[in-house]
């Protein structure tokens, strides 16, 4: 919707920051870290060959869709996807110890110039994921003790394993049940609160959301429905709960944004919506947030004060929620100071900011857990970052970030170790469908490095810490799908379009 539109009032307009207009805002040394990473075709052969990695597992026949780690051994991966590019392929899945992972660069089979040569792989399944009938794309362990495992398929089933382990080498997996309620699941989100574990929401393709809580003590009964709701009108994207796992957030094609009461807290208080289920409820039909082209991303703050909500042509939507809680002691100031900034009204729903930097659709969100950063993927291939505590000013536009390829997904390194203790919180990792996995620094340019400005050849781009390659990337059976880091980011695994699973070693 054009800010010019004759039908909104333009005192009820949110602010719509683009990048000429916030660089006056931000000072300098925010974003003398732009940066421009330009393809070159003549290096494409030698990237292809480039392998990083200090561990693989090829037991996958097609691509691996998703990829999910236990919370408490994060050896432990989980990883999801096809047995096949037929149409009639099932989905199948594996779980993998990478503790064994050697401290080497590894070549698997598929990349050597002779494919039959013999080569074990390095890493071996300890369970495999069987039971659907079509592609895995979506796994979680419950949380907060990973004592279940979850796999969702485009056959809409839902399968369930019950989890015991006290090492990653010890760890057993037993068939729970599974429910089929829906034709397709689009993704997986653990509830993170202790007070309601092992449960588990998911967002389906005909709009609907479901939220499940997992009990092997009832076997007549071990999928509990807690929850199902039908509001949104088209496919079901994206969902992420609040931190405090009372709140659940969804959003659509359809271009709406539903954020569930689903515990009841809010009811309670009497802070949800006239539909009863909902703290917010923001459709098309509302000109001021609307969303051309439908939303595909969505995030919740460390503080559980506002929602970010990214969609088609690189819109994005900052909407205010009710404090259902108060925020952990432990908190960092820095992200008490994002949600005193942000929230401007004390009222949930109202619209705190509507940007648009980049140019393609908003494939991932992700907050900083302790500084005042919201990060943003764009299909555009560039990574664009705000400052939460400034009215979400951009601080860094890292323009062909993965070289003009889609960013899949972004997550910040919660809890770095050793020397790069200070950045956590600052570490930003990247994905991307070029096949690569980048970590950037957000504080500045890149620790003893001048910075460099786009275009220069022979220097890192400032901001940017490490990168790793070993994946295919562009075009069909190319690109990093997901990855997992841990709390340290010290090791990240990764899910590949090209049907391999690598371990990278920070």
């Amino acid at each position: 919707m054009s800010s010019s539109d004759p039908h909104r009032d333009p005192e009820d307009a949110p602010e719509v920051l683009h990048e000429d207009d916030v660089a006056e805002v931000v000072e300098a040394q925010d974003v003398d870290g732009d940066l421009v990473m330009g393809d070159d075709d003549d290096d494409q052969d030698e990237l292809v060959l480039q392998n990083d990695s200090i561990a693989y597992f090829d037991g996958h026949k097609d691509s691996v869709f998703c990829i999910a780690q236990h919370p408490l051994y994060p050896n432990l991966v989980a990883t999801g996807g096809s047995e096949g590019d037929a149409d009639d392929a099932p989905g199948k899945g594996y779980v993998i110890d990478t503790s064994a992972a050697a401290e080497r660069p590894v070549l698997p089979p598929s990349y050597n110039s002779d494919p039959n040569a013999a080569q074990n792989p390095a890493l071996k399944s300890i369970f495999a994921i069987e039971g659907h009938t079509d592609s895995i794309n979506a796994l979680a362990f419950t949380l907060p003790r990973g004592e279940f495992l979850v796999s969702g398929g485009m056959d809409g089933r839902l399968r369930v394993y019950a989890v015991s382990a006290s090492s990653p080498s010890s760890a057993q997996f037993r068939f729970l049940g599974e429910s089929q309620e829906t034709e397709e699941v689009n993704w997986l989100a653990p509830c993170p609160s202790a007070e309601y574990p092992n449960t588990i929401a998911f967002g389906a393709s005909d709009g609907s959301v479901w939220v499940l809580t997992l009990d092997a003590s009832d076997p007549s009964n071990p999928i509990q429905i807690v929850q199902t709701y039908f509001l949104h009108t088209g496919p079901c994207t994206a969902g992420a709960w609040s931190p405090d796992g009372l709140l659940l957030a969804t959003v659509s094609e359809d271009a709406s944004l539903h954020v569930f009461d689903v515990w009841g807290v809010a009811g309670a208080k009497n802070l949800v919506t006239d539909n009863g289920q909902t703290v917010v409820s923001l459709t098309a039909a509302d000109q001021r947030f609307e969303v051309e082209g439908g939303l595909y991303s969505v995030a919740i703050s460390p503080t559980g004060s506002f929602v970010a909500a990214g969609g088609a042509g690189g819109a994005i939507r900052i909407v205010s929620l009710p404090r259902l809680s108060q925020p952990q002691a432990q908190q960092q100031s820095k992200s008490r100071q994002q949600a005193k900034s942000a929230a401007t009204s004390s009222q949930a729903g109202a619209i705190l900011a509507a940007v648009q930097v980049q140019t393609d659709s908003i494939e991932t969100l992700a907050f900083s857990p302790s500084a005042p950063l919201l990060a943003a993927g764009s299909v555009d291939g560039s990574i664009a970052v705000f400052d939460t505590a400034r009215s979400f000013a951009l601080r860094r536009h890292l323009r062909g970030a993965h070289d003009g390829e889609a960013v899949v997904k972004l997550e910040f390194v919660r809890a770095a170790s050793g020397p790069a203790a200070q950045a956590a919180g600052w570490l930003l990792t990247s994905c991307g469908l070029d096949g690569v996995v980048r970590r950037w620094d957000l504080r500045g340019a890149t620790p003893g490095a001048a910075p460099a400005q786009a275009g220069q050849e022979g220097q890192a781009p400032a901001g940017l810490v490490k990168e790793w390659r070993g994946h295919r990337g562009g075009g069909e059976g190319g690109g990093v799908l997901g990855f997992v880091q841990g709390e340290t980011g010290e090791r990240v695994v990764t899910a590949g379009d090209d049907a391999v699973v690598l371990v990278f070693e920070a």
